[in-house]
C-alpha cells in the first residue's frame, strides 16, 4: 500500500515546532510494509489542506493527515477533508456528551461552546477512540479513497497510530501482509562522519540487501540499517548480519542500539564495576549531571557534582591549588586533572569525571580558541586527560563538551 502523509500546522511552517509526528506515521506505516511516497506540510488554512489531501488521494487514494482536529478556529482539517468527500459534518451526541462529561470529571467547569467541534463527523466517517485527550481520530473512506485524521498532539497522535490506524492498515491490505520494512540504529560517538565512512565502506555492498544511512547529530553519528519489504524473518535476519559485521569495524565508537543513551551505558557499566560517579563541571554548567540525572535510577551510581564556574569555586570546592591556575589556566589539562580528583575527594567516588573549557562567544585566545574543552577522568587506576576543540556556537560546543565528558568515562571504564 502506497500514501501520503499531510502534516497541518502553520508553526511547522514558521519553525516554531519540529514535525516529528510525520517521521512517526512514516515508520509505523513502514512496520505493517506500507510506503509513504510523499509527505506535504501545510499551514492552518482550509483551502491548503483540501488541496494537499486532495492531490494526495489523486496519486495514491490513501492520506493520512495530522494536526488541526483541536477546538479552535484555525483547527480547519475536518472542515477541509469534508470538502474533499464531499460529506456533511453531523454532530455524534453521544460523543458530545462523553465531552461534557470529560470536563465535569477533570473539574474544569462547563465545557466551552467551541469544544463542541470536536464531536463533528464527516457523513460516512469513523470514529477512532482518543483516551489521551479530546479530539478523536477519524476515518473517512469512499470511492474517493481514503483519509485518516489525527490529532496533532504528539502523544495523542502516537497513541491512535498505535492502537486504531496501524491494525486496520494491516487488516486492510491483506495482499502485502507479512512485507514488512524494519529498520536498526546503531550509535556512534567520537568519530567523524568522514572517517566513519571511510572505516565501514568496504561492508556497504556485504550488507545488501539492507540499505545504509548516516545521521549526523550534535552528539555523534548515528547508523541506519534499514532493510526493505521482505518478510519478518527475512528483515530481522538481514538486520543482524549487517549489525554483526559493523560492530567490530566500528570498535569502541559505538556504544548502543536505538534510544539508548550514553549516560545510560556509562551507569551500567559503573553498576557491573559496583562504583559510583561524581562530575565537576565548569564550561557545561551542569549539563553532564542532568544527562546522568536524566536517566532513571542513577541515584545508586551517582553521587553527585560541583558547578565550579570561576577560579574561586575551582580553589574552594575542589582544591585546586591558586598556583595551578596561575601557572597553566584554568582551561587545561593539569588543571581538569586536579578537578577531577578534587571532586572524587569531595564525594568519595571511585570516579570523577572533570570539564573546563571555552564555550564563547568570547574568552578566546590564539593558543586556546574558543571551542577548547579539557577533561578529566579519575578512575581507580589513575587520571586520564585529553583536549578536545569543538566548533560551533555557545549552545553546541557545551552539548558536545557534555557528550565528550561521558564517552571519555566511557571509553576509559572500558580500558581504552
Amino acid at each position: 500500500m502506497d500514501l501520503e502523509v499531510v502534516t497541518v500546522g502553520t508553526e511547522l511552517l514558521l519553525g516554531f515546532t519540529l514535525d516529528s509526528n510525520a517521521a512517526e506515521v512514516s515508520q509505523a506505516m513502514a512496520s505493517i510494509g506500507a510506503v509513504v511516497t510523499r509527505r506535504a506540510t501545510v499551514g492552518d488554512d482550509r483551502a491548503a489542506i483540501r488541496a494537499a489531501v486532495a492531490d494526495g488521494l489523486n496519486r495514491t487514494g490513501f492520506v493520512i493527515v495530522t494536526g488541526g482536529l483541536g477546538p479552535t478556529r484555525d483547527d480547519v482539517t475536518k472542515h477541509a477533508v469534508a470538502d474533499v468527500f464531499d460529506a456533511p459534518l453531523d454532530l455524534d451526541a453521544s460523543y458530545l456528551e462523553k465531552l461534557e462529561r470529560r470536563f465535569e470529571q477533570l473539574r474544569r467547569g462547563p465545557m466551552p461552546e467551541s469544544n463542541r467541534t470536536q464531536a463533528l463527523v464527516p457523513r460516512g466517517g469513523t470514529m477512532l477512540r482518543n483516551p489521551k485527550g479530546t479530539a478523536p481520530g477519524l476515518w473517512l473512506e469512499s470511492d474517493r479513497g481514503t483519509a485518516v485524521m489525527l490529532p496533532g498532539v504528539p502523544h495523542e497522535m502516537r497513541w491512535l497510530l498505535e492502537h486504531e490506524v496501524v491494525p486496520r492498515c494491516r487488516e486492510r491490505d491483506q495482499t502485502r501482509q507479512g512485507s514488512v520494512t524494519r529498520s536498526r540504529t546503531l550509535r556512534t560517538t567520537g568519530i567523524a562522519e568522514s572517517k566513519l565512512a571511510v572505516e565501514i565502506a568496504a561492508l556497504e555492498e556485504r550488507i545488501a540487501p539492507v540499505t545504509l544511512a548516516y545521521l549526523p547529530t550534535l552528539l555523534g553519528v548515528d547508523l541506519r540499517l534499514t532493510a526493505w519489504q521482505l518478510d519478518s524473518d527475512a528483515a530481522d535476519d538481514a538486520l543482524e548480519r549487517a549489525v554483526q559485521l559493523l560492530r567490530p569495524v566500528l570498535g569502541v565508537n559505538t556504544y548502543g542500539e536505538g534510544a539508548v543513551d550514553l549516560a545510560a551505558v556509562i551507569l551500567d557499566s559503573l553498576r557491573r564495576a559496583g562504583i559510583r560517579i561524581a562530575v565537576a563541571e565548569s564550561c557545561t554548567g551542569g549539563l553532564v549531571g542532568a544527562r546522568i540525572t536524566d536517566v532513571p535510577g542513577a541515584s545508586d551510581r551517582f553521587a553527585g557534582g560541583v558547578i565550579s564556574y570561576d577560579n574561586e569555586s575551582k580553589t574552594r570546592d575542589l582544591d585546586v591549588a591558586e598556583s595551578l591556575l596561575d601557572e597553566v589556566g584554568a582551561v587545561s589539562e593539569p588543571v581538569a586533572q586536579a578537578m577531577a580528583d578534587g571532586v572524587c575527594r569531595r564525594f568519595r567516588t571511585e570516579v570523577g569525571i572533570a570539564v573546563t573549557g571555552i564555550a564563547g562567544p568570547e574568552g578566546g585566545t590564539e593558543e586556546k580558541p574558543v571551542g577548547t574543552v579539557c577533561f578529566g577522568v579519575r578512575l581507580p587506576s589513575g587520571c586520564r586527560t585529553l583536549t578536545r576543540w569543538f566548533p560551533g556556537g555557545r549552545s553546541e560546543v557545551r552539548a558536545r563538551a557534555a557528550q565528550a565528558a561521558l564517552d571519555a568515562v566511557r571509553r576509559a571504564l572500558d580500558g581504552e
